[in-house]
C-alpha cells in the first residue's frame, strides 16, 4: 500500500518509526489508534520526539525516554496493561516527585522537578514484564503502539544497551516515511 504525504496509509493506519541514534537501529510501529485513540493522537500530534534513553530497572526488558507533558490535555487510562508484551509501546505520565528519588538514578538532567509533568514514552523488546515498582506499587501503562517491523535488530539493540550502556544514546519517535513490507 502506498504511504501519504502524512505518513498515514490510504486505509487509515499511521506508523512511526522508533529508533536509537548511536546504534543506527530502526523498527516500525503501529499506531493503535482504535484502542487508544486520544493518546495515539497526543504523540502523533508531538512528534518528533528525542530524548535520553534509559533501560528500566524494574519492568525487566524496556527501554523508554523522558518528556515534558506535551498533551494540551493528559490522555486517560486507555488500553491499559501492566504486562506488556514484545513490541508495545507504552505511555505513562508522572510528576516530577514520583520520579525524583535518588534510587532512579536521573540526577538533574532529566528535568524533574516537583508538580511538573513528565511522560515516559517506552519500548517494551522482550518477554516477561511486570509494571510494579518497588516505591509505588503497580504502574498501569497506555498500550499505544506496536511494533510491526524490525523487532529483532531493536531487541539485539535494547540488549546491547543494557550491557554496555546508555550514555550518549537517545531514543527517538517519528512520522514513518514508509509503509512497512506487507502493508
Amino acid at each position: 500500500m502506498e504511504r501519504m504525504a502524512d505518513s498515514t496509509t490510504e486505509s487509515g493506519t499511521r506508523f512511526i518509526e522508533v529508533s536509537l541514534a548511536k546504534r543506527g537501529v530502526a523498527c516500525t510501529a503501529r499506531l493503535l489508534d482504535d484502542r487508544a485513540p486520544l493518546t495515539c493522537a497526543a504523540v502523533w500530534d508531538a512528534l518528533p520526539l528525542v530524548s535520553d534513553v534509559y533501560h528500566a530497572k524494574y519492568a525487566r526488558n524496556e527501554i523508554y525516554a523522558l518528556f515534558p507533558a506535551f498533551a494540551e490535555q493528559e490522555p486517560p487510562l486507555e488500553n491499559p496493561t501492566v504486562t506488556p508484551i514484545p513490541g508495545d509501546l507504552c505511555y505513562f505520565s508522572f510528576n516530577g516527585t514520583q520520579l525524583g528519588s535518588q534510587s532512579y538514578g536521573y540526577g538533574s538532567g532529566a528535568g524533574l522537578s516537583a508538580g511538573s509533568p513528565v511522560i515516559d514514552l517506552a519500548l517494551f523488546y522482550e518477554r516477561n514484564n511486570l509494571l510494579m515498582n518497588g516505591d509505588v506499587g503497580w504502574v498501569p501503562g497506555i498500550v499505544w503502539g506496536q511494533v510491526v517491523e524490525g523487532l529483532d535488530e531493536m531487541a539485539a539493540a535494547c540488549q546491547d544497551l543494557w550491557r554496555s550502556g546508555a550514555v550518549g544514546e537517545t531514543l527517538g519517535f517519528r512520522r514513518a516515511t514508509s509503509s512497512p513490507s506487507g502493508d
